[in-house]
């Protein structure tokens, strides 16, 4: 496990880009709390962190490179929600296109959760390429991670890099649920 800051991790892009989409697994900062997260087309990559998370079955949510990639692979019914990203939101909406994440980040269902963070680490995924899994650090059902000091051991130990900037002292994002006929905003 690698602890880094930002300069570090853009000094050293084209390195952790090649190891991320080879399947590391990474803590990282967004506008809200860490999350933990990898390459969300890696099946081997995400077991790895349903692992580490005891978390079997429920759905994950994924960090879009782009706005144009929430267009092109999911069924927003109000793009004017757009306008929102990057910002503290998930959105979950039908997934278009089933091949734009592994059917393990969201087994069975046809929805996904969509993030853009207003955070620096939003532009190194758009550097990826790729969705990448986010998630709160944390074992199922325990607090989630807010400093390296309350990051959980196993989670800590068992991650290829930790890109760090601090406490964080936000909550989890604003669920924002597009349906057929009606949005629906839920605090965490």
């Amino acid at each position: 496990m690698e602890v880094l800051t930002k300069e570090e991790v853009f000094s050293h892009k084209d390195k952790i880009k090649k190891e991320i989409l080879k399947g590391a697994i990474f803590i990282y900062p967004t506008d809200t709390i860490y999350g933990i997260g990898c390459n969300a087309l890696d099946d081997r990559a995400i077991f790895r962190i349903r692992e580490l998370k005891n978390r079997e079955e429920k759905p994950f949510s994924v960090i879009a490179p782009s706005k144009k990639w929430i267009l092109d692979n999911c069924m927003i019914t109000d793009e004017n929600w757009l306008n929102n990203l990057p910002g503290p939101y998930t959105f979950v909406m039908e997934l278009k296109k089933k091949k734009a994440v592994s059917k393990n980040v969201n087994p069975g269902i046809k929805t996904l959760g969509v993030r853009i963070p207003n955070n620096w680490f939003s532009d190194f995924v758009e550097y990826l390429g790729v969705p990448v899994v986010t998630t709160s650090v944390n074992k199922t059902g325990e607090i989630y991670m807010t400093s390296l000091e309350d990051c959980d051991n196993d989670i800590k130990h068992n991650v290829n890099y930790i890109f760090y900037e601090g406490e964080k002292k936000g909550k989890p994002s604003t669920l924002v649920i597009f349906g057929k006929d009606k949005i629906e905003v839920r605090e965490r």
